[in-house]
This record gives C-alpha cells, structure tokens and sequence, in this order.
C-alpha cells in the first residue's frame, strides 16, 4: 500500500471545499455570536478518564486512545466536543446563572455512524447552561435553524421526540442498565421483533406501550394518539405537553414526531430533536442536526446544571449546500520597481486579495476570479477590467 492513501473516512480537503467549510464556520459561528454565544475552543486531547467519565462513558468505543509519552496516562483524542464543554462551564467558568457557549473544532472516531460518514467530522456546536425552562429548549432549536439559514440551507424541517416518554414508560419496571439500552437501540430502529423479546417480561400496559411508540410519528396529532394509548402518567403527561409548546412556538420551521426515535439516548433527559435540510426543492432532505436537553452533562464535573444544545458537521452541511462563486481578485504581473510593489501593497491594505502572476506562470487557472488587473499606464499602476 502507497504511504499516501488515507485510512478509510478520513480525507484531505482542497482548496474549493475548504474554503466552502472556512466561509459557513465564518458564518455559523457569527451567527451564535449574534444570539449571544461566546466562543470557547477545548483541546483536541484529553486524559481518558476526563474524557470518557458521565454521559461520556457513551463515547468509548467510538474514541481513539493513545498513552501520553510525558505521564504515561491514557489519553483520548475527542469523539464528540460537548463534554469537555461542560468541563468548562463546571470547572473553569463556574458561572452562577446562564451561561451560553459555542465552539468549532475537528474530532475523531473510530467508526462512522451514519453511510458515507466520514471518521473525521468538524464539529460545530451551541450549548445553553443554567435554564431548565421550555425558553431554552426554543432558544436552541432557533438558533439551530438559523445556523442552517445562515448556511444557505433553504427548505428546514424538524423532527421531535423526548427520552421522557420511555422513561416514563420504564419507571417501575427495575430494569438493569444494559437491557434498557436494548429497548432504547430497538426503539431507535422500530425494531417490533427484539422489542417483543426484550419487553416479554414487562407488564402487558408496558409492553404495549413500548411497541405503540414504534407507531407514533408524524404530525401533531400523534401526541394525542400518544395521550389515548399509552399508559397515563405525570412523566408522559409532562413531556406530551412540552412538546406540544414546543410546535406552537416554532411557526417558521415544518414540524413532526417521532417518540420512538432514541438516538443518543445516553445523553438526552428530555427533548431531543433533529434539523433535516436540503438547498433546492429537487434535493432529498437528509439530517443535518443533532441535539436537544441533557441535564446529566455536567453532573460528574460537580455541577448538575440545566443544559440544552445541538451540533453538525461542517463537511456535512458543505456537500449539500451550493458552492458560492469564486472570490474576487486582481491580478497583478510580478515585479520588484518600488511603485508596483507599492501599489500591490496599497490594494491589499484596502482588503483587496491580488495575485502575483510568476514568471512562465501567465496562463495557470486560478482559485480565484481574478475579473481586474494591475496594469502600468503613462508611468502609473492602475486598475483595468480584465478580458474574459
């Protein structure tokens, strides 16, 4: 094998698509400066047992490990940016009210989660500590939407579910850590055969409701057809409800359910929710966001601090969204006579990028327009439209 080929999902970015990523970064992270959210930057590198501790547990087997060769402690290289994130609000911030952060920043995986995924995803964020009110919740689901608005990302609808409705569902049912999670994979998947067998012990009020939620997904009337068949609790009554407020307040975004859906089920306490997009009508919406309430977050940093937040992939969202037209730019003959190198020097103090045509180099296609250039006229360098 060539010492150059890449291992599988992971890939170099050229020069269009990177700065395709460079200008929705710019963008999106714009975009959560204007709702308020400060930029913090966690290292690619943490202790594993920091890494991998609380909801991060999750996370293990999707996590590179490597041993530091000062200390001799495990270390991991960062699946997922919202834990250390959490560290930071816990440890270093300590806020004692709201505190609103977004970050942007590459991760690693072992293995891909989704088709044609790639194992090294540029992870963008928002998350919103210290409110465990239904106004957060709205607040990043907004900011959500915008950031895909931002992106050029025209045609947005949002799928909701919350954990609360299983949890309700399980509340007496004393079942260890590991089957639970089977319910919850076999849930995610609409999976009925491992569902009737996981839930074959469980009371028939259970187990009825667990296969009737594989049923309840599409618009708003599936959280009254979730009020009529499954089993009346406080929890269930609670989170029906505040899904409901939720679809009322978010008249700008198509909306639908799906109760079943449990994806990343270790992290959320309540409301989960995902942001499918396309750029054009003729493209089929694929999901582009992830997020929603998970107030455990932070509890194993010492804070059991209210949280809700969502994140995307930069290298996702760049391959649906159209490509934006070659910047602008001057070209501009190489020389070293004080007034051009001056001129030069001029332009691009003024923000204008000018290429400097090398020797031999004259016909080479550019990364940029270049629609003017520099050109000596009656002892003076001026700018000239450029022929076609």
């Amino acid at each position: 094998m060539s010492a150059w080929v890449l291992p599988d999902q992971f890939a170099d970015v050229l020069p269009s698509e990177a700065r395709h990523i460079e200008d929705l970064r710019r963008a999106l992270l714009d975009t959560a400066r204007l709702h308020g959210y400060e930029l913090v930057i966690a290292p690619l590198l943490e202790h594993l047992d920091s890494l991998l501790t609380g909801t991060g547990e999750a996370l293990d087997l999707q996590t590179f490990k490597l041993v530091d060769q000062l200390s001799g402690r495990s270390l991991g290289l960062r699946a997922d940016t919202t834990p250390q994130v959490a560290r930071i609000d816990a440890h270093l911030l300590n806020r004692a009210g709201v505190t609103r952060l977004c970050y942007c920043g590459p991760a690693a995986r072992t293995r891909i989660d989704r088709p044609h995924g790639t194992r090294e995803p540029l992870q963008l964020g928002a998350e919103l500590y210290g409110h465990a009110g239904l106004e957060a919740d709205l607040e990043i689901i907004e900011l959500a939407t915008a950031s895909l608005r931002a992106a050029g990302v025209a045609h947005v609808a949002l799928d909701l579910g919350d954990v609360r409705l299983v949890d309700a569902l399980l509340a007496d049912s004393e079942l260890e850590p590991a089957r639970v999670a089977r319910l919850h994979a076999a849930l995610a998947a609409k999976d009925v055969a491992t569902l009737k067998q996981e839930s074959r012990s469980l009371g028939e009020p259970v187990r009825e409701g667990l296969l009737a939620l594989t049923r309840l997904y599409g618009d708003a009337a599936v959280l009254d057809e979730a009020l009529r068949v499954l089993p009346v609790s406080p929890g269930l009554a609670k989170a029906v409800a505040d899904l409901r407020w939720l679809a009322q307040h978010l008249s700008e975004v198509s909306v639908s359910f799906d109760l079943a859906d449990l994806r990343g089920y270790a992290y959320y306490t309540g409301m989960r929710f995902s942001l499918f997009g396309a750029a054009t009508p003729a493209q089929t919406p694929v999901e582009l966001v992830r997020g929603g309430r998970y107030d455990e977050v932070g509890a194993v940093f010492g804070r059991r601090r209210p949280a809700a937040g969502f994140s995307l992939d930069l290298k996702e969202l760049v391959a649906i969204v159209p490509q934006p037209a070659l910047q602008r730019a001057i070209r501009a003959p190489w020389g070293s006579a004080p007034a051009l190198r001056a001129a030069i020097a001029d332009l691009r103090a003024q923000g204008q990028t000018v290429l400097c045509v090398l020797p031999g180099h004259e016909h080479e296609v550019d990364e940029f327009d270049c629609d003017r250039e520099l050109t000596e006229c009656a002892g003076r360098w001026v700018l000239q439209p450029r022929a076609a």
